[in-house]
């Protein structure tokens, strides 16, 4: 969510493991998205990664020690406690969760621990027996117990050679963290429904009629309404793509399917149709394959799938806001006018498809369009048009 850290304070602490390379990069994609990031090391971590190279990425000078009395006199070590609104060590070796759990406070970044009313967030990295040793698992459960926040680790090869747990969370992962920890929760408890992919229409127990929908609008609409405080329900045709954390999914397979899991779930404050669901069904599909030469396929019988986003709009459980989605080749706003008006919607999203857009690519252009008007979203990656999307909603129609 990239306006989220816009002018945000972050302590970024770097500890001594060879993970600290990553750190260099999560420092640079932090200050990239406009937070502001101060980087604080221990002596350990000076030896993977040098100071001057983190002070370059961010803009700002890295604090290393508890006693300098320069930077004392500039932004003390509780002036800078109290300055941070999320601290984020990462990596975190076994030492630091084992300093950490026994609340000491003999450098710098350990100080600002104990000192700052802010959320911690850890990022463990170590050797994967490290990770696994008892009085490591018992320093990372008071921790938790303490509200300390842990992301990760991963499993995977490491840099000593074993494979196992112990690999620090990539830097796009911890700083979605970060995004989320810092965004402003302005649809806390809040229950949006969204629908996403496409339907797959049985033909015989092989083929099937569908569409190109990748289904990564849908589901970055969810990771958007999620870490803005809504309870999130994801109606979710067949795609290859992984449940978002902390959403509720719905597996379906075709539009009748996705038009009854959408009924079971009304009412809701917002219901967003982002789901690409085939117009057509076939009259009765065949139970054994259909056979080349012995069955004429150019004949198959077709009956229109119920429109979803207008028999939600319709329904006497109609949520608070229904939002539809409208793809189209050409004329596409004009197209997208219409259906607003003729299913009923609060709103519609409208976006052009063909050329690798839309379907299957990782970015899209978006007109946002409702009574008053459309609204340029702009082209963008499916995240951040997704997080516009809302922020759009909660300006134009509030829940």
């Amino acid at each position: 969510m990239a306006y989220v850290l816009s002018q945000r304070r972050v302590i970024l602490g770097i500890t001594g493991g060879i993970a600290a390379y990553k750190a260099a990069e999560l420092a640079r994609s932090l200050s990239k998205a406009g937070a502001q990031v101060q980087v604080v090391m221990t002596d350990a971590a000076k030896a993977f990664v040098t100071p001057l190279t983190l002070q370059a990425l961010t803009g700002m000078p890295v604090r290393d020690s508890l006693l300098d009395p320069e930077a004392e006199a500039g932004m003390g070590h509780i002036e800078l406690a109290r300055w941070a609104e999320l601290i984020l060590i990462a990596p975190a070796t076994a030492d630091c969760l084992a300093r950490l759990a026994s609340g000491r406070g003999d450098d710098l970044l350990t100080t600002l621990v104990l000192a700052t009313p802010a959320p911690v967030h850890l990022a463990p990295a170590m050797n994967q027996q490290m990770w696994a040793q008892a009085s490591t698992q018992d320093n990372l459960a008071t921790l938790t117990e303490r509200g300390f926040v842990i992301h990760g680790p991963e499993s995977g090869d490491q840099a000593c050679g074993d494979v196992g747990f112990g690999r620090m969370s990539e830097p796009e992962a911890l700083q979605r963290a970060v995004e989320s920890a810092l965004a402003p929760r302005a649809l806390e408890g809040k229950s949006i429904t969204i629908t996403a992919g496409p339907t797959q229409e049985a033909i015989d127990p092989v083929r099937y009629l569908s569409n190109h929908s990748s289904g990564k609008m849908g589901y970055a609409l969810a990771e958007a309404a999620r870490d803005l405080g809504a309870r999130v329900t994801l109606i979710s045709g067949p795609t290859a793509l992984p449940c978002p954390e902390r959403v509720q999914r719905i597996k379906v397979v075709s539009a009748q399917e996705m038009l009854e899991a959408s009924l079971a779930h009304l009412p809701s404050d917002a219901f967003i149709g982002c789901a690409a669901v085939a117009d057509y069904r076939p009259v009765s599909p065949a139970e054994q394959k259909l056979k080349k030469g012995q069955n004429d396929l150019s004949q198959i019988k077709l009956i229109q799938n119920p429109d979803i986003i207008a028999t939600i709009a319709q329904s006497d459980r109609r949520p608070k806001r229904v939002i539809g989605f409208a793809a189209e080749t050409q004329d596409a706003l004009a197209y997208g006018q219409k259906k607003l008006a003729e299913k009923g919607l609060d709103a519609i999203l409208v976006n052009t498809v063909g050329d690798g857009q839309a379907f299957g690519a990782d970015h899209n252009a978006l007109h946002w369009c409702d009574a008053a008007g459309c609204v340029d979203l702009g082209r963008a990656s499916k995240r951040v048009l997704a997080e516009t999307l809302f922020q759009t909603l909660i300006k134009r129609t509030p829940l």
